[in-house]
């Protein structure tokens, strides 16, 4: 085989589920900005408090939200008003 042939990999999509893409918070900002009308700030308020605040991963000093989590926050939320 010559150096420069490459090999064929074909690749699979993604589970849907635990590996669906992550939210950053500017996201989660803009999702509840339409929906509630918050600000990015109030956001990363929500992320802190505990233990109803919203559900959050760490990854490497960022904060993430699985937007299934999110929704379900969105819910319990929302039939709380």
């Amino acid at each position: 085989m010559s150096k420069t042939a490459k090999s064929t990999k074909t690749t699979e999509a993604a589970p849907a589920g635990p590996l669906e893409k992550l939210l950053t918070v500017t996201d989660v900002a803009a999702i509840l900005g339409l929906i509630l009308g918050l600000s990015k700030v109030k956001v990363y308020e929500l992320l802190k408090q505990r233990p109803n605040g919203l559900p959050s991963v760490k990854i490497d000093g960022a904060r993430r939200v699985q937007p299934r989590k999110l929704e379900a926050w969105i819910e319990q939320h929302s039939e709380q008003a």
